[in-house]
């Protein structure tokens, strides 16, 4: 077996792990401070909205122009008064994007654009696109983001309960605003393509928080008949035992969108693809981290404020106190009426043979 697989067996097991629970408060604070982070860059920068939302010109040539892409820029936005953004095509032409721009002065950029790239203005395509179209595509971005968060509500609080349906929520709204927050940091594009990518991290993240919540739901099964583990020690559990997999299904995941983000669009420069495999590579990683440190850390915070859940964890702490006071181990104490042999051993899933041997 390799040592990530033995490392996976070894924590679900419950050989080994890492408190995250216990030092919840430390991911709280940094997902904070991100989230402040990229609230900041949107207020601030703003987000460099796309011609399919501004409405704007986009001007193509079919032969290569005699200047360089940079010198086409400033010709493009002297000509225009707005930034233009210029992308040189496979076949040597370019392709001049310009936001804000009606159809008389498109006309007038194009005579421009022909007069100073040496090209003739019947060799150069000019699409108007309008604001309009930008808006419904938007209008229906919000409209499958609100339906879709209200679907995972209503499906997570059927399947599990109403407290992980509010943490998934959390973690969801936490992975777009961080995805929002970089591309107005960064000054990238945001074109449909960024909001297909939006809409799709949403899936990814949502499958990374049900495997655990999935993984905790059977661990606290009978969880007040036992006195061993706490709601939260047994939160803990899940996420260990699923880490080894979080990470190889997010690693997976991000392999090609880094080479779409990377290689695609800054070594090829495909810049076409940088707008959807941004969203794609930081909403990953985002809906990775928010369903180890944030999901289930915050359903713990909601349960342990239960009465039953306060009752177990006032029990399992007298149990562990009292086998202090004797000098054992709490493993050896009696589990007590409240527990069968079957139950101890299945509460949090691990059987009973996992004991130190000779121990009772």
């Amino acid at each position: 077996m390799s040592r990530l697989g033995n490392l996976g067996a070894r924590l679900y097991r419950g050989e080994v792990g890492y408190d995250f629970i216990r030092n919840r408060k430390i991911w709280y604070g940094v997902s904070i401070l991100i989230t402040i982070t990229a609230i900041i860059g949107v207020a601030v920068g703003g987000l460099r909205m796309g011609i399919e939302f501004k409405g704007g010109a986009v001007f193509t040539t079919d032969t290569k122009a005699q200047i360089s892409t940079a010198q086409a820029t400033d010709v493009a936005t002297e000509a225009s008064g707005h930034l233009a953004i210029v992308q040189e095509l496979g076949n040597g032409g370019l392709r001049i994007q310009i936001t804000e721009v009606d159809t008389a002065k498109a006309n007038e950029i194009k005579e421009t654009l022909s007069d100073e790239l040496g090209i003739p203005a019947d060799d150069i395509n000019a699409d108007l696109v309008g604001p309009s179209w930008g808006e419904q595509i938007a209008n229906k971005a919000w409209t499958g983001l609100g339906v879709f968060m209200i679907l995972v509500v209503i499906y997570l609080a059927i399947a599990f309960e109403w407290r992980m349906a509010v943490a998934a929520l959390i973690a969801l709204i936490h992975d777009i605003t961080i995805t929002v927050g970089v591309y107005a940091l960064v000054g990238f594009e945001v074109t449909p393509g960024t909001v297909i990518g939006l809409l799709t991290i949403l899936g990814y993240s949502l499958y990374d928080t049900v495997v655990v919540f999935d993984s905790l739901k059977e661990g606290q099964k009978d969880i007040t008949k036992q006195t061993r583990y706490t709601y939260s020690e047994i939160a803990n559990r899940s996420i260990n035992s699923t880490l080894v997999r979080s990470i190889n299904t997010t690693v997976v995941a991000l392999l090609p969108v880094a080479g779409l983000l990377f290689i695609g669009g800054g070594v090829l420069g495909a810049g076409m693809l940088n707008d959807i495999s941004l969203s794609l590579f930081v909403g990953l990683a985002a809906g990775a981290y928010s369903s180890i440190f944030i999901a289930t850390p915050l359903v713990a915070d909601l349960k342990e404020r239960e009465p039953q859940m306060k009752a177990l964890k006032k029990r399992v702490l007298a149990k562990r106190a009292a086998a202090a006071a004797k000098g054992e181990s709490p493993d050896d104490a009696p589990e007590g009426p409240r527990e069968d042999a079957e139950t101890a051993g299945t509460a949090i899933g691990r059987p009973r043979s996992h004991r130190t041997p000779g121990k009772r």
